[in-house]
């Protein structure tokens, strides 16, 4: 037993000089950290605040969101759309004496092949008139 004891203090003591040297680095980084955080913040001039162009701040924003937004729009929503294995594919429909038949394929056509927020009904004029 003596003889396995040794090792395993060596290798405790290893160990233990490793963390400890791990732990100082750590505190030597965020000491550093806590040094730079702890500078005096740079004062902006006031009048900068005051002369904003509200409209032309809503109108960069409204840009941005356009050109972030624009290609969202044109992406497939159903990634197994035109596959076998399309879970929305399955329809199910009904006709009631002479009316007009109703089905579940109205809402999940424009998905099921293959659609993107574009091509759908409401959504796709809507997003036409806010991006486009």
């Amino acid at each position: 037993m003596a003889r396995h004891a040794e090792p395993r203090s060596s290798r405790r003591s290893a160990l233990l000089a490793a963390g400890l040297s791990v732990t100082a680095a750590g505190a030597a980084v965020l000491g550093a950290g806590s040094a730079a955080q702890a500078a005096a913040p740079v004062p902006l001039p006031v009048d900068s605040l005051t002369r904003t162009d509200a409209a032309a701040a809503g109108t960069g924003a409204l840009s941005g969101v356009t050109h972030g937004l624009g290609p969202l729009t044109r992406l497939q929503l159903d990634p197994l759309a035109n596959t076998g294995v399309d879970p929305l594919d399955n329809g199910l429909g009904t006709q009631v004496a002479d009316f007009k038949p109703v089905g579940t394929h109205l809402v999940t056509d424009h998905l099921t092949n293959g659609g993107a927020v574009a091509d759908l009904p409401v959504a796709g004029p809507l997003t036409q008139g806010l991006l486009g």
